[in-house]
């Protein structure tokens, strides 16, 4: 693998999470999926808001934090935060749980929290560059990212309107998280991706998939994803258009698969590194 290239356990990746469910959080101890990770050579790990909760019923944060350095992680990523951006009672909740991630993300000295929309929410794009710009500005105050992922389910769904919002933001702790799949599935050249000044780009994601699938988005999303080189996705291509626009990053790996959830951990863990690495190669 590449020198300096760090691998990010991404939270569905790894975790038998149930996708959209009230049982996202993992049945994997915490201490067991960082162990895992560290062991199949991952740098990065990710946690969900749900199994975040989940975890703390067990172990606090300074107890986590404390496994994660154990183990040798650097880079830890926090999601997912929805419903920033509108008023009234779900920006309320959405609230909740922004302070809760922010307070764990100063402890765990989180990389960056993702954040997004799962429901094609109607707002202007001056609202969205203010309560970005509002957002990052919290952020900053914990020490920690904001990345904005950009995806078909999302109330802004093209490149040159994620771009719009960071830029008009102009918060130096925010921009977007590119991941692989919902750029594929967007139609989104990479050469546009690799024309984002690299400022903007928080992070990067990766996965296989099937291009046209026969089933609904939504299913095809989180249920029928793939490991990287066992699908019909250019990941290696995307990689070194990536590499050479300049992202040097930690690169996750995000597969949201019916299948996957039922291995145990130990091949999780070693499977998901493995052919992320080969991308790399």
């Amino acid at each position: 693998m590449s020198p300096g290239v760090d691998l990010l356990a991404s939270y569905w990746t790894i975790s038998a999470g149930l996708p959209h469910t009230d049982r996202e959080y993992s049945p994997f101890d915490f201490k067991d999926r960082v162990k895992s990770a560290s062991r199949a050579g991952f740098k990065g790990f990710g946690l969900w808001h749900d199994d975040l909760e989940h975890v703390l019923e067990k172990y606090c944060l300074k107890e986590m934090k404390q496994i994660l350095d154990d183990n040798g992680i650097q880079h830890v990523e926090l999601e997912f935060l929805t419903d920033w951006f509108l008023e009234g009672e779900r920006k309320k909740s959405s609230d909740i749980r922004k302070r809760k991630l922010f307070e764990a993300a100063e402890v765990l000295d989180a990389r960056h929290i993702k954040i997004g929309d799962f429901f094609q929410e109607r707002c202007s794009l001056p609202c969205l560059i203010d309560a970005f710009a509002i957002l990052c500005g919290e952020a900053a105050q914990h020490g920690t990212r904001i990345g904005f992922e950009l995806m078909p389910f999302a109330m802004i769904r093209t490149l040159e309107e994620s771009v719009a919002m960071v830029k008009g933001a102009a918060a130096p702790n925010g921009g977007i998280v590119f991941d692989l799949w919902h750029v594929v599935k967007l139609g989104i050249p990479y050469a546009d991706v690799c024309r984002v000044p690299m400022e903007y780009v928080v992070g990067v994601e990766l996965n296989d998939g099937t291009v046209h699938a026969p089933w609904s988005l939504h299913e095809d999303t989180i249920n029928h994803r793939r490991l990287c080189g066992e699908g019909e996705f250019d990941v290696r291509g995307f990689v070194q258009d990536m590499q050479r626009a300049g992202y040097t990053g930690p690169w996750g790996i995000e597969v949201l698969s019916a299948e996957l959830r039922t291995l145990p951990l130990e091949e999780l863990t070693t499977r998901a590194f493995r052919t992320t690495r080969a991308q790399f190669q």
